[in-house]
């Protein structure tokens, strides 16, 4: 999906926020916040998706402050968090596939713009989809054989757990994250520092540093397992974002929270609604 009007001031907030958790040091602050406003008006566009314009500007934060990973301080207090969560909820892979889909979707609602109480507030809330093709994906998985889950933030890791476990009872399951620091988004790095790695099947990265998963900049690698797999699950608002500017393939499903206006409209779904839509 394109980029809107109101995606210019979200933007500009993540700006200011990317700033203050790569550096405390005032004057660079100002300096990464005053040149990011002018990449921003630079480069913002209705014809470019926000997440091309959002990778642009982690780049000038990441560069320009020499800190490779600004949001590892929330990736540490969101897996925490998770982790307590899940071993609360005692969820486990004898559950059904509805059940699994609503308990990643949940963790989905986890959201770095928020404070980690009202996260936790939003977990806690009942998921009901308003779009649901739970169907539609049973089907895809009676003659799947390779899955593709593409994961997105670092506290979902332990949500997506269940459903991995789960749709390895169809195929073979490939998880993956990203290849560098990007917002809170999980990393191999981080799967490995969070001792989160063994509890996955084969893991893979998509090649790049994008949100969701901009396939202009993809790895060569990525690009043909999305190809060939016959099934993509794709977690977030991020892979919405990215993938759906690609032809419908009737093979990417989408498990999503929608958190913006923009996203919720270009679904039909009212703010705040889960998705679960396969396209």
């Amino acid at each position: 999906m394109k980029a809107t009007r109101e995606c210019y001031s979200c933007l500009g907030r993540l700006v200011h926020q990317a700033a203050e958790l790569a550096t405390e040091e005032p004057t660079m602050r100002r300096k990464v916040i005053e040149e990011g406003q002018k990449l921003l008006y630079r480069e913002f566009s209705i014809t470019k998706t926000s997440i091309a314009v959002a990778t642009l500007l982690h780049r000038l934060v990441r560069t320009t402050t020499g800190n490779v990973d600004p949001y590892h301080r929330i990736k540490q207090a969101e897996v925490a968090m998770a982790n307590d969560l899940f071993r609360g909820w005692k969820a486990d892979h004898e559950r059904d596939l509805k059940s699994c889909l609503v308990f990643a979707a949940r963790g989905n609602a986890i959201d770095f713009f928020k404070d980690l109480m009202t996260v936790e507030e939003d977990l806690a809330k009942p998921v009901e989809f308003a779009i649901d093709k739970t169907e539609a994906l049973e089907k895809k998985l009676e003659v799947a054989e390779s899955i593709l889950y593409l994961a997105d933030n670092a506290g979902e890791v332990f949500f997506d757990l269940p459903l991995v476990w789960r749709l390895e009872n169809f195929g073979s399951v490939t998880y993956v994250v990203k290849e560098s620091p990007i917002q809170d988004d999980i990393t191999l790095a981080d799967l490995e520092r969070f001792g989160l790695a063994k509890e996955l099947p084969r893991v893979i990265t998509t090649g790049t540093d994008t949100p969701g998963v901009d396939m202009a900049l993809a790895s060569d690698g990525f690009k043909s397992e999305f190809e060939t797999a016959d099934l993509v699950l794709a977690k977030g608002m991020g892979y919405w974002e990215t993938l759906s500017e690609l032809p419908a393939q009737d093979k990417v499903f989408y498990l999503l929270r929608a958190k913006c206006h923009p996203v919720a409209n270009s679904l039909r779904v009212a703010m705040g609604s889960y998705v679960a839509l396969l396209r």
